[in-house]
């Protein structure tokens, strides 16, 4: 019988942890793919919540968990908002193509920032105190499943009415 997660199974945690973050960044990333500016954009729920407020949130999330948390550098001075409900705010510039390659080098610097790390490491930067790496990573894979469920839902009933 073929086991067909053996590779990351039998992997280090640290290697099952990075792995599994980054299905969840393409998966998010991908949510806009094949969609038009306007259904990027589409709100479908009363909230602030969009394809493309989503993957600037997921953004965000890494610039303040990977930046702020681990690289000690403050979210002001990254230019992000102090509140993390403004985060899915949208401006007129941005776009598909513009979100989706701030996610992408958002997630290349989280991943630079960790280079080196281990789970037991801990990061001092943000308000929430020393937190180590093993705490982190399950943190944001949790969030990060969470948005790709409300991309998965909204992406389905765009297309749905197309």
């Amino acid at each position: 019988m073929s086991r067909p997660f053996a590779s990351i199974v039998d992997a280090p945690l640290r290697t099952q942890l990075d792995t599994i973050l980054d299905e969840h960044r393409a998966a998010l990333d991908a949510c806009l793919d094949g969609l038009t500016e306007e259904e990027a954009r589409r709100r479908l729920v009363p909230s602030r919540t969009t394809l493309l407020g989503l993957v600037k949130h997921a953004t965000y999330v890494e610039r303040v968990w990977f930046g702020e948390v681990i690289g000690g550098i403050p979210r002001t001075e990254q230019g992000l908002p102090a509140a993390v409900a403004d985060s899915f705010l949208l401006t007129e510039e941005d776009t598909i193509a513009s979100l989706q390659a701030a996610h992408r080098e958002a997630c290349a610097a989280s991943r630079d920032a960790v280079t080196g790390m281990t789970l037991d490491d801990v990061a001092l930067g943000g308000h929430h105190g020393p937190l180590p790496l093993r705490w982190i990573y399950p943190h944001l894979v949790r969030e990060l499943a969470q948005h790709c469920g409300h991309a998965d839902i909204l992406r389905e009933q765009i297309l749905a009415a197309r």
